[in-house]
């Protein structure tokens, strides 16, 4: 059995990694903190610190929260982006004390509902009467550019873990429908703890075929078929 001091969840914005730390967190033992590395705020927003440690001492020193997540009772982590503090990712990514959770999603998919969520100002959605709708645009630079970044982040990630003989466990997207599957990751973590069922309080936002979120959609199509 795995034996880790912390974990991370390597995502990206759009891909799931809310609902993902919804259910981590809903199992006994185990507490993710959010966005603890995000250069704008710590954890979420509108949060003053994380376990004691402020924004400031996080900026200043991040390897001062690391060590308080890693000895903070049960099993601890957070979600990681590419734009989130790259000393952290050298600070993690070696260490096979702390278990690599990757999540991903079709890149079309995260962009679309990254464009709506700007668009509405909507990020989250706990009550579907609150639903916020809007027709995503969409420039083919600005998909490369995502596709790219996410592309450069996952070959980081995964020759990190080549180089230091280590595995993560992956998730897509759909993956996190699948309470089985939550039950494996919660297996793979070393934790006892297991779901009865899904925490479905996050509402997914854009349940609509690709087709109607898009005003543009043939162009995009055309211009998605040039691309590898």
């Amino acid at each position: 059995m795995a034996d880790f001091d912390s974990f991370v969840v390597f995502a990206e914005m759009r891909t799931g990694s809310n609902f993902l730390e919804a259910n981590l967190n809903a199992l006994d033992g185990v507490t993710c903190h959010g966005e603890a590395f995000n250069p704008h705020f710590i954890g979420y927003p509108n949060r003053d610190d994380i376990l004691g440690v402020t924004m400031a001492t996080r900026d200043a020193d991040p390897d001062r929260l690391l060590a308080a997540i890693r000895a903070e009772a049960g099993l601890s982590g957070f979600r990681y982006f590419n734009d989130h503090d790259p000393r952290v990712l050298g600070a993690v990514l070696g260490d096979a004390r702390v278990a690599k959770i990757v999540l991903t999603r079709n890149p079309i998919e995260s962009y679309v509902s990254r464009k709506i969520a700007a668009a509405t100002g909507q990020w989250k959605l706990t009550n579907v009467k609150n639903l916020r709708s809007e027709t995503a645009h969409f420039d083919e630079a600005e998909f490369v550019a995502h596709l790219d970044r996410i592309q450069a982040f996952q070959v980081t990630l995964l020759n990190g873990l080549q180089r230091s003989g280590q595995t993560a466990f992956y998730l897509d997207y759909e993956d996190l429908q699948d309470v089985e599957v939550m039950n494996g990751l919660a297996a793979w973590l070393g934790v006892k703890a297991r779901l009865d069922g899904l925490d479905r309080k996050l509402k997914k936002q854009n349940p609509a075929p690709l087709p109607a979120k898009v005003g543009d959609f043939d162009a995009m199509e055309r211009a998605l078929a040039r691309l590898d």
